[in-house]
């Protein structure tokens, strides 16, 4: 009962694939059909030049030559070259377009998905899916599928061609046929298995390429080299062994068809030499026969080997669909007045597992206040942020953002043009300082940019700079020092121009003097932002007008 119910399953999910499969490649199929249907033409092509060379042969045979046959097998020729190369060029332009739609809509659904359920992926593994798993989507779309097809119709192009020289020969040529249909069977569903734990280890490898190259300072810190090289190693060992596991499975299946392939061809050849041998058929007759023999089982064998890529699609589409069921945040495009804005906290309670973080917490920030937010390290302080930014979302309880005009919303997706956030640790991009600068707002003028960059105190440096504005950084500000990426940072937040200001240990990285200085022209803006500062500085402190305190999971004090 438990093996029908996983069956059925299996269908379901397979199914699931196919419509999915089908769903991506309908904007593509008119140039996939074409693909298809000069392929095919290249197949009937071939097996009229089958029958020409046979003519040839028996003219030859016969003492004269046909010159008009000579010329029409080689312009035939040519016709298939001409077919062929451009369906090779087509299929190229036509995967690179396909591929890039799988990457673009994957990468679309996880920049649109909650950030928590996309968090529980590694980012290595997601690029293996929006890479390894795409091209492996495409290539099947634009090469394996079609070429599936293909080789049924021209298989079934060549029996009937052979079937009317000579029945039994024809009947004979498709033994393998049974043989390779068992053996199918019997591999796929191995097979694909294999296949996801090919991929699986291939984001493992990936991933911790990806962490130990960007977390390189660590890596030569803590005098872990060798170390990584071993655990590297030790990740590609993991992987061979599946690849190699995959690999003999299908050298297996290939050698079983190889010696199926063989006896069918002895066959075709023993009958037709003793055919020959009476003199019931012609050399021509003879060379025809051997080339359609070869001709039905050589789709056979390819309709085999194709097994194992059709596999590969189907485990990669599965990956690449888990992303994709990943839901979408809940955006309220809701328009409220975007000045003099506060945030209410109330009754709220959050857990990033059954054990909560928060526990009934209520709090007002008014229009333009400046609040510090304290408390030890790992007390919920960002956590309580990211809340406020939808980042996160709370067990029971609601956060409302508001105006003066008596205008509310609801935390949301939406609710983030409100806010602006300079998180903790180094955020910036690689590229130029104005390009990391636009991310706050990218309808930002000149004059705007350089108003930021002097209130987040980088103006000066910045000019100071080869290329001032324009000097291009490397990941995650390489090039420039800590503090300097740190005011960048804030220089981005403050183009963007929103209401409500959120400095995440934003000033960490300063000295006392450029920090007041920060601190001074945040609040000198116009209109002034509602400003909430997480920070474990005293002197950050003066400057607020007030202090909250996490303490137990709960506000314990207002000051």
């Amino acid at each position: 009962m438990k093996k029908i119910i996983q069956k059925i399953k299996s269908y379901n999910i397979e199914s699931g694939y196919i419509k999915w499969l089908v769903k991506y490649s309908l904007p593509y199929m008119p140039q996939i059909l074409l693909i298809f249907t000069m392929n095919v033409i290249c197949s009937l092509i071939s097996a009229e030049l089958a029958i020409v060379s046979k003519n040839i042969i028996d003219s030859a045979t016969g003492g004269s030559l046909v010159v008009k046959a000579i010329v029409v097998y080689m312009i035939m020729i040519m016709i298939n070259l001409m077919f062929s190369a451009v369906s090779s060029f087509v299929s190229v332009v036509l995967e690179e377009k396909f591929s890039f739609g799988i990457r673009k809509n994957l990468y679309q659904k996880i920049i649109e998905s909650a950030w928590v359920d996309i968090k529980k992926y590694h980012s290595g593994d997601m690029m293996t899916r929006m890479t390894s798993d795409a091209g492996n989507i495409s290539n099947g779309i634009i090469y394996t599928i079609p070429n599936i097809f293909r080789l049924v119709i021209e298989l079934l192009i060549m029996f009937f061609v052979l079937y009317y020289y000579e029945p039994a020969l024809a009947v004979l040529s498709l033994l393998i046929a049974p043989v390779a249909a068992v053996t199918c069977y019997i591999l796929g569903r191995k097979l694909k298995k294999l296949q996801v734990k090919v991929l699986e280890s291939e984001a493992a490898y990936r991933s911790f390429l990806q962490e130990s190259i960007s977390n390189l300072l660590i890596v030569k810190a803590f005098c872990n080299e060798k170390y990584s090289v071993s655990r590297l190693i030790r990740l590609r060992e993991e992987r061979f062994f599946w690849v190699r596991k995959k690999a003999n499975m299908g050298i297996v299946s290939s050698n079983i068809m190889a010696m199926s392939f063989q006896t069918g061809y002895i066959a075709a050849l023993s009958l037709g030499a003793y055919k020959v041998a009476d003199g019931s058929i012609s050399y021509g007759t003879m060379a025809l026969f051997l080339t359609l023999v070869g001709r039905i089982q050589s789709p056979i064998m390819q309709l085999a080997e194709n097994i194992p890529k059709l596999v590969s699609i189907f485990a990669s589409t599965g990956r690449v669909m888990e992303l994709q069921n990943i839901e979408k945040e809940n955006y309220e495009n809701q328009e409220i007045k975007q000045q003099d804005m506060g945030v209410k906290v109330r009754n709220l309670t959050f857990g990033y597992t059954e054990e909560n973080v928060l526990e009934d917490i209520s709090v007002n920030i008014k229009a333009g206040e400046f609040v510090a937010i304290i408390g030890e390290s790992g007390i919920g302080k960002t956590t309580l942020i990211r809340l406020m930014m939808a980042f996160l979302e709370g067990k029971s309880g609601e956060i409302e953002f508001y105006n003066k005009q008596g205008e509310h919303i609801m935390a949301n997706a939406g609710s983030r043009k409100f806010l602006s956030y300079v998180p903790q640790g180094n955020t910036l991009f690689s590229g130029t300082i104005r390009d990391n600068v636009l991310m706050g707002n990218q309808e930002a003028t000149e004059a705007e940019i350089e108003r930021a960059l002097k209130i987040a105190a980088a103006y000066e440096f910045v000019q100071e700079l080869p290329e001032g504005i324009n000097t291009v950084i490397g990941e995650k500000g390489y090039g420039i020092s800590e503090g300097q990426a740190q005011r960048i940072a804030i220089a981005r937040a403050v183009v963007r121009k929103a209401p409500i200001l959120i400095l995440d240990e934003a000033t960490s990285s300063l000295d006392e003097k450029t920090e007041l200085e920060v601190l001074e022209g945040i609040r000198k803006l116009i209109p002034r932002p509602t400003c909430l500062l997480i920070t474990h500085r005293r002197s950050v402190l003066d400057y607020c007008d007030r202090e909250i305190k996490i303490e137990n999971k709960r506000i314990m004090q207002k000051i």
